[in-house]
């Protein structure tokens, strides 16, 4: 009998003398870490567009671009022919009104946000000197115009192989048809050379230097 009352105090005092299991907070850690937006990949100006349109649309059913530029992101390494934001101005001619939408590869300044973005609704009143064009018109893509512009710039590629490259596409008076712009340098007031390309076709148009 002392021997079974000994054992039981023994099994007694080993039960009470385990320590508490420690609850984990991986989980609950793990859950309210928030993870950091991934870049997405730079676009031509064509598949930037196609997203932007798409809210334009839901914006104004008669929406027509008016003009698509690149935006160059310092912390964004685009290949030739395409950019790691990019605008574009719709105008609803039925009420008068236009919007520009950007999308970007990240969060930027200048108030750029990952993704399609819509600014501001403003006044619109048609003009001569840029006019809305279709989206069909858009068939040459902005990669494809810079390929364009440097078969025909090969005396140029060694000054211009550290300019930044930009592209506007747009309809004014200087062609009868959308054209893309593509030039060197920050803007086109400060740019020392330009390449105008058909964006219908494809084919060059014009160069300025």
């Amino acid at each position: 009998m002392r021997f079974a009352a000994t054992l039981l105090a023994l099994v007694a005092l080993v039960g009470c003398s385990e320590p508490p299991k420690a609850t984990s907070t991986t989980s609950t850690t793990a859950e309210q870490k928030k993870e950091a937006p991934k870049t997405l990949e730079p676009l031509t100006g064509r598949q930037a567009y196609q997203q932007m349109y798409i809210s334009a649309r839901s914006w104004a059913p008669d929406a027509q671009p008016l003009q698509l530029k690149s935006l160059q992101l310092t912390e964004v390494k685009a290949p030739a022919g395409k950019a790691g934001a990019w605008q574009c101005t719709f105008v609803s001619p039925g009420r008068g009104r236009a919007r520009s939408y950007t999308w970007s590869a990240i969060e930027s300044s200048g108030n750029l946000h990952q993704g399609v973005f819509a600014g501001q609704e403003e006044s619109y009143t048609a003009s001569r000197q840029m006019l809305p064009f279709l989206t069909a018109a858009i068939k040459a893509d902005s990669d494809e115009a810079y390929d364009e512009s440097m078969k025909r710039s090969t005396e140029f590629a060694k000054r211009l192989e550290k300019a930044p490259v930009n592209f506007i596409l747009e309809q004014t008076p200087r062609f009868p048809y959308v054209a893309w712009r593509v030039f060197w340098g920050e803007s086109v007031s400060s740019s020392e050379y330009t390449v105008f390309i058909n964006a219908t076709t494809g084919q060059f148009l014009e160069r300025v230097r």
